[in-house]
């Protein structure tokens, strides 16, 4: 039995399906709300659609497998006509930050590719501004105390993401750190000013990127286009 979360993000998930069509190649995002677009993604792959996706992280490419959904990668595909993903804030002004899955870096590579980006979200997720939810930022393992203290001069506190007693370690071989900003003022300037330091792979900031933002509450769903 889902609970009433739960149900919003499925609904949410199944409800961004409709916007893939026969013959497209789709950027996969990842998350628990992305996992029931790729379910129900997989049940019109039974009945004769016809796509290939390609996954930001090993979870989804498992659940791809586990649904029946065709994978590609970019040595096959130059450009993704669609990628759908989720996030964690998404503000008025449709900046948002996402990465608290750690797939933050393969999800804006999929994202750049995309002709359009497409995010699902439950009604908690959109605020007025970025920044309650930690910052997550993708970090080299090598002096990655000397990359934290760096970014602690823009404003916070990083901390290394942790399970089971030592740092996460991403898809790609990096650590995440979790930056608590509380309110992002400026989030373009932010996360320019973030990159410029060495040992930075990649932010959770995702700005001017999405085309689209599905929203779901208890009441159903409402689209917002950029």
């Amino acid at each position: 039995m889902l609970n009433e979360k739960d149900k919003v993000k499925k609904l949410v998930g199944e409800a961004s399906v409709e916007y893939i069509k026969d013959g497209m190649n789709i950027g996969l995002g990842s998350g628990s709300t992305v996992y029931w677009m790729v379910k129900k993604l997989g049940k019109l792959v039974e009945v004769g659609l016809d796509i290939k996706g390609i996954p930001s992280s090993n979870q989804t490419a498992e659940w791809a497998e586990q649904f029946g959904v065709s994978l590609t990668d970019f040595s096959h595909v130059k450009q993704l006509d669609l990628t759908i993903d989720g996030a964690d804030e998404v503000d008025q002004d449709f900046q948002l930050i996402k990465g608290g899955g750690g797939a933050l870096f393969r999800e804006k590579v999929i994202a750049a590719a995309a002709k359009e980006l497409i995010i699902i979200v439950d009604k908690s997720k959109m605020v007025t501004q970025l920044g309650k939810y930690p910052l997550p930022i993708e970090v080299l393992p090598f002096g990655w105390q000397m990359t934290a203290n760096e970014i602690s001069r823009l404003g916070c506190v990083p901390q290394v993401r942790k399970k089971a007693g030592g740092p996460v370690v991403t898809d790609n071989g990096n650590y995440i750190l979790d930056c608590p900003f509380k309110l992002i003022s400026n989030p373009r300037k932010l996360d320019e000013e973030l990159k410029r330091i060495v040992g930075v792979v990649e932010t959770g900031l995702f700005i001017g990127m999405a085309d689209k933002i599905i929203v779901g509450d208890g009441d159903g769903i409402r689209t917002m286009n950029v």
